[in-house]
């Protein structure tokens, strides 16, 4: 692979320690980021909520259970926001869930890809290694059938009757 295209590049950089340590830290923060947003939303949900008339959502531990169905992308029904604010925090929670489960999808794409990437180079290189040494056992091989031919060929210009061995 080129040194310069992208993929090369691409590769170079997330095979890089310091870069997987601060991929890991990305998503240990995604994570408390994620929490706090479902634990806020529920929070402020509430107020807006709790009053209005057929509202669902009427305490702490029902708005963080809707927090989570909205932001799984579940939506089991069982509750909703019926006033505009609270359409605004469920807007707000469905694409943060939305996002992070983008994120972690790509996050496993590239771990599948380079975990293939990286054996393709292991066979790439036994492949390379087989072959030279293949081509070194065959450089070996027709220099000994090369000397073997040289000495029938000897052999055969001396004449039948001067050959030290009787023939075959």
């Amino acid at each position: 692979m080129p040194p310069l295209s992208p993929l090369y590049l691409l590769r170079k950089l997330l095979g890089n320690e310091r870069w997987q340590r601060l991929h890991v830290k990305a998503s240990a923060w995604a994570a408390i980021g994620v929490v706090l947003v479902l634990l806020i939303s529920s929070w402020i949900i509430v107020p807006f909520e709790s009053s209005a008339p057929r509202a669902t959502i009427t305490s702490f531990p029902l708005a963080l259970w809707w927090s989570v169905e909205t932001a799984t992308t579940v939506g089991y029904g069982d509750l909703y926001p019926v006033t505009a604010p609270g359409r605004v925090i469920a807007g707000a929670v469905m694409l943060v869930g939305i996002s992070v489960f983008s994120i972690v999808t790509a996050s496993l794409a590239t771990w599948f890809v380079g975990s293939a990437a990286r054996r393709a180079r292991r066979v790439a290189l036994a492949l390379e290694h087989a072959e030279s040494t293949g081509e070194t056992d065959a450089a070996r091989e027709l220099r000994a059938l090369h000397a073997r031919f040289d000495r029938l060929e000897h052999l055969l210009a001396r004449g039948p009757g001067n050959s030290p061995e009787p023939p075959v």
